[in-house]
């Protein structure tokens, strides 16, 4: 696929910080309504690729492009960082509403809008309530939807359920699985979870070491909709081998 034709992309993306090299020449393009799922090493620059993707960091070298043309600045694409960020003096529906808020929607439009969006997505009893009173995975849920709601038609994700328990990381994912078609956008997703790239992503990118660059692009031809059950295949095994092999862990 040509950068002109994807829906986001890099071109020969390098970054230093420190005089150290993280990004070095990176070449990505993410077709229009793709899952693609970035994973690599601990300290690769995932989330550092992730913030050049969504406009927050300027490379030394090479380019983003949105649409074939250059993404010039932040909030042109949805991002939601690491922690959930939920704000504790707002409630639930407030938290959701921020980003339409943020993009000028007036407040009780949003509103109306955030409480539409957690009652289609199981939250709805908990409108009302602070942050606090929602459990690790509904905290998760709700950041997701305050980054969906405004409408952006990309979507950064980084490892959003990776401080959640084995558990509530299942249920988010089975959850991601059972709405990822109302959630029109394409979606970049880093993980460190193999698992969890091959259940949820149509395609998988692997990153060496720092300084980073793509060691393997991996097609995810597994059947959809897919379940947790997909993890006893042979086939989900295959792939999951490539992936650990592009990763230098031993089978």
């Amino acid at each position: 696929m040509s950068p002109e034709a994807a829906k986001l992309s890099l071109r020969g993306v390098r970054l230093a910080r420190g005089g150290l090299p993280v990004l070095d020449g990176v070449d990505l393009a993410v077709a229009p309504g793709e899952f693609l799922a970035l994973i690599g090493p601990s300290g690769a620059g995932k989330s550092t690729l992730l913030g050049v993707l969504a406009g927050l960091e300027k490379p030394d070298a090479g380019e983003v492009l949105l649409n074939g043309s250059p993404l010039t600045r932040p909030g042109l694409v949805a991002y939601m960082p690491q922690k959930d960020l939920l704000l504790p003096w707002r409630s639930v529906a407030a938290n959701v509403a921020l980003g339409l808020e943020a993009s000028g929607v007036p407040k009780e439009a949003a509103r109306k809008q955030a409480r539409a969006a957690l009652k289609r997505f199981g939250l709805e009893e908990f409108a009302h309530a602070p942050p606090e009173a929602l459990s690790g995975g509904m905290r998760s849920r709700a950041a997701l939807l305050r980054t969906a709601l405004p409408g952006r038609d990309v979507m950064l994700l980084d490892e959003p359920f990776g401080a959640l328990d084995a558990l509530t990381r299942r249920d988010l994912q089975g959850w991601l699985l059972g709405v990822r078609d109302q959630l029109v956008a394409t979606i970049v997703l880093v993980t460190h979870d193999v698992d969890e790239a091959l259940l949820l992503a149509d395609r998988v990118v692997v990153l060496t070491p720092r300084p980073a660059r793509v060691v393997l692009e991996l097609e995810v031809e597994l059947p959809r909709p897919r379940t947790v059950r997909n993890e006893a295949t042979g086939e989900f095994a295959r792939l999951k081998g490539r992936l650990l092999s592009a990763l230098g862990v031993a089978g």
